[in-house]
C-alpha cells in the first residue's frame, strides 16, 4: 500500500458497519466509487486538517488526490451508504439515504486536552451512484460543492455546530443538469451522519428491534456514560431537544436559513447539516425564503424555530417503541424554554448587553421590527452597531426612518448606562460576537464563476475569512459591505 494513504487509511475505522453487518442491507449498502476524470483539488481545510492531526501535505499529494476524487483501488475500505427516511416538505417521503454520499470510515481524533478520542465520519459526496440514488447520477456539481464547503466552514467560524468539510476536488468529468457541468466531490466530515428520519425509516418499517440498535449505538458512541442507565433513551432525545433548539436559536441570531429542514436533514446530534438552498439574510426579513422551491414558505426564516420542534415531534413518535409518550412529551417540552434562553441570551450579547432581562425583551423586537420595516442589512447594521458610541451616523443612516431609529437608540442607550462596563469594553465583546462576514449569496456565485473558469482563489480567500468572521481582513473588505444590486437576482433550490 502506498506509504501516503497508509498514514491516512491506518487510521479509519468502520464501527456502523461492524456492528449492523449481521443484518443484512438493513442499515446500510456496501457500495463502490466511481472515480472523477482528471480531477484536481480546488480547496484543503488546512485548519480542519490540523484539528483531525492530518498532515495537509499528505491530504495535497497526488495519490490522495485520486483517493479523494473517488478512487479507492489502492487503499482496502469499503464505503458505505446509509439507508434513512424522512418528512419532505411535511409529507412522508418513505425510503430515502444517501443517494451520492459514501461513508469512507471513521477517523478515530484524540483530543488536544484528554486522551479520551473521537470518530469522525468521512464521507465522500458525489462518487457515484447507490442503491438510494433512485434515478439520479450520484454527482455533485462544482458550484453546489463549493456552496456546502464553504458554508460549513462559515457556519463553523460563528461557532455553530455544523458538518465540515476536508477538500474539494474539481474534474473533467461531465454532469447533466440544465446544462453541462463538471462532476466535483466534497469530503465530509462529521461528529454523525444519522438523522432523525434514520430513526424515521424503522419506525414506519415496524422494526422496533432496529430502532433500538441504533439508539444503542448512538449511545455508545456519543455517550458512552450512558450505556448502563436505564434512562439512556430518555438522554437521548432530551439531548437531541437540547441541541437542536440551541442550533436554531443560533441559525435565527445570525441570520443564518437552512431552506430545506425536512427531518431526513436533521442531525440527532444537532448538528447543522446538508447545505442546500441555504442563505444569510441581507437586509432583515423575518419572511424570507432561501429556497425558490418552498412554495408555501415552509421553511421561511421565521419559521425554522417551530419546524424544529415539528421534526422533533416526528423523532419523538419513531421513538414509541423505546419510551412512553409521557416522557416523550416531557423531553418535548423542553424546546421553546431552550430555545428562548439561548436566542434571547445572543441577542442580548449582539447588542452588548451583560445579561438579559424581561424588559429588553421589548427593546430586541423593536429593533427587529424597525429593521425590517427599513429593509436594513441584518449583518451590516449589528456589526457597526459595535461603534455605536463613537459614531451614531453610520448606523443611522442604514434606516430610511432615521428619527424611529432615533426613538430606539435613545432606549438602547439608556439601557447600556445600567451596566458597569465602558464603551470600549462593551465594544470589544460585540465586536467578537457580531460577525463581519458572512457567506452571502452573491460571494459564493463570485466564487464559483471563477471556479468554472478554472480560478479557485476565490475559494480559498472566503474560505480564509469565514473561517474567522469577527476579524478585519482588509484585503477582503469589499465583502463587507452591502451585497450588489445583482445579489438579488440569484435564485436558489434543491439541485443546486
Amino acid at each position: 500500500m502506498n506509504e501516503t494513504h497508509f498514514t491516512f487509511t491506518k487510521r479509519l475505522k468502520n464501527t456502523f458497519l461492524e456492528v449492523f453487518k449481521d443484518t443484512g442491507d438493513l442499515h446500510f449498502v456496501a457500495v463502490k466509487s466511481q472515480p472523477l476524470t482528471n480531477p484536481v483539488f480546488v480547496s484543503i481545510n488546512n485548519l480542519l486538517c490540523e484539528k483531525l492531526g492530518l498532515d495537509a501535505g499528505v491530504i495535497s499529494s497526488e495519490v490522495m488526490l485520486n483517493l479523494m476524487a473517488g478512487d479507492l483501488s489502492e487503499v482496502n475500505l469499503q464505503p458505505i451508504s446509509l439507508v434513512y427516511s424522512g418528512h419532505q416538505f411535511g409529507v412522508w417521503a418513505g425510503q430515502l439515504g444517501d443517494g451520492r454520499a459514501m461513508t469512507l470510515g471513521e477517523l478515530e481524533v484524540t483530543g488536544s486536552t484528554t486522551e479520551e478520542t473521537q470518530l469522525w465520519d468521512i464521507q465522500l459526496k458525489g462518487a457515484g451512484t447507490t442503491p438510494y440514488s433512485r434515478f439520479a447520477d450520484g454527482r455533485a456539481v462544482l458550484r453546489s460543492s463549493i456552496r456546502e464547503y464553504l458554508c460549513s466552514e462559515a457556519m463553523h467560524g460563528l461557532g455553530i455546530a455544523t458538518t465540515r468539510a476536508l477538500c474539494l476536488v474539481n474534474s473533467e468529468t461531465p454532469v447533466y443538469r440544465e446544462e453541462v457541468e463538471s462532476a466535483a466531490t466534497l469530503c465530509r466530515v462529521a461528529r454523525s451522519h444519522i438523522r432523525f428520519g434514520s430513526f424515521e425509516h424503522f419506525h414506519y418499517r415496524n422494526q422496533p428491534e432496529a430502532v433500538k440498535n441504533l439508539a444503542d449505538y448512538v449511545i455508545s458512541r456519543h455517550f458512552p456514560d450512558w450505556i448502563d442507565e436505564d434512562d439512556r433513551y430518555g438522554n437521548l432525545i432530551t439531548h437531541t431537544v437540547g441541541e437542536t433548539a440551541k442550533m436554531i436559536a443560533q441559525w435565527q441570531a445570525v441570520g443564518f436559513s437552512h431552506g430545506v429542514m425536512n427531518t431526513d436533514n436533521m442531525s440527532i446530534l444537532g448538528d447543522t447539516i446538508d447545505y442546500g438552498p441555504f442563505g444569510f439574510l441581507d437586509s432583515y426579513n423575518p419572511d424570507f425564503i432561501c429556497n425558490h422551491t418552498d412554495t408555501n414558505g415552509r421553511y421561511s426564516f421565521k419559521n425554522q424555530p417551530s419546524v424544529g420542534l415539528w421534526n422533533l415531534n416526528a423523532l419523538a413518535t419513531s421513538l414509541l417503541s423505546l419510551l412512553p409518550s409521557e416522557l416523550l412529551v416531557d423531553a418535548l417540552k423542553t424546546y421553546e424554554p431552550t430555545f428562548l434562553q439561548v436566542y434571547r441570551g445572543l441577542m442580548s450579547k449582539k447588542l452588548g448587553l451583560e445579561e438579559y432581562r424581561d424588559s429588553d425583551e421589548i427593546l430586541i423586537n423593536d429593533l427587529l421590527a424597525l429593521m425590517a420595516e427599513n429593509q436594513v442589512d441584518y449583518t451590516l447594521f449589528f456589526r457597526q452597531l459595535c461603534y455605536l458610541s463613537e459614531d451614531q451616523r453610520e448606523v443611522r443612516n442604514l434606516f430610511i426612518d432615521r428619527e424611529a431609529f432615533d426613538v430606539w437608540a435613545k432606549v438602547y442607550l439608556q439601557r447600556l448606562e445600567q451596566q458597569d462596563s465602558s464603551d470600549s469594553e462593551r465594544s470589544a465583546v460585540m465586536l467578537q460576537t457580531n460577525p463581519k462576514y458572512i457567506l452571502r449569496n452573491y460571494m459564493a456565485q463570485t466564487a464559483i464563476e471563477k471556479a468554472q473558469q478554472g480560478d479557485y482563489s476565490e475559494v480559498n480567500l472566503l474560505l480564509e475569512i469565514l473561517q474567522s468572521p469577527f476579524e478585519e481582513h482588509p484585503h477582503a473588505n469589499h465583502y463587507a459591505g452591502l451585497p450588489p444590486d445583482w445579489a438579488e437576482t440569484i435564485s436558489v433550490s434543491c439541485s443546486s
